[in-house]
């Protein structure tokens, strides 16, 4: 084969390699986020719902150091086996593409090139391990100024990104921007 031509397609699978171990890398990120979100439900009666629905949700209250308004809860997030198998066929395949490109640089060296391919489930025992942990979750309610007779309350939480999205979705928060 021509050597240049060899020699891109080398580099881009490179390439291609180095973004796959960063995606594998960032299957396991923490993506912890704060945002304020204004509700219509009055202050006492929002709490009680967000106490059930984190305790429904698996999560249990913890003693919190943030402040007296400030409630906590942890709750112990499992890893998806879809997730760990997707990861592994994902290193599988990407392995497969840099061991053809070093086959055809190296042909006398191609069978051992295929032992890598058992490199590829590395990908999803590092997401197994990495993404059982445990996730808290706190928050902090706040009356809303009074205007005529509506009532409603500011919730400022801290929780995971999907978590918020959950949570949006349960009850009917607006974010205040």
């Amino acid at each position: 084969m021509n050597t240049p031509i060899l020699s891109s397609t080398f580099f881009l699978t490179l390439l291609l390699m180095v973004g796959l171990f960063f995606f594998i890398r960032a299957s396991v990120k923490d993506r912890t986020e704060q945002v304020k979100l204004i509700s219509e439900v009055s202050e006492m009666s929002l709490l009680q719902q967000l106490k059930d629905y984190f305790i429904q949700r698996a999560y249990r209250i913890i003693p919190s150091s943030g402040g007296q308004n400030t409630i906590t809860f942890e709750g112990l997030v499992r890893p998806s086996l879809f997730l760990a198998i997707f990861l592994t066929i994902l290193a599988a395949s990407g392995l497969t593409c840099i061991i053809l490109v070093l086959s055809f640089a190296y042909p006398p060296f191609t069978p051992l090139f295929f032992a890598l391919e058992l490199l590829s489930p590395i990908a999803g025992v590092f997401y197994w391990k990495k993404a059982r942990r445990v996730e808290t979750v706190s928050f902090s309610l706040e009356s809303l100024p009074q205007e005529g007779s509506k009532q409603g309350s500011i919730l400022t939480l801290t929780a995971h990104r999907d978590e918020v999205i959950q949570l949006k979705q349960s009850f009917a928060l607006k974010s205040a921007n």
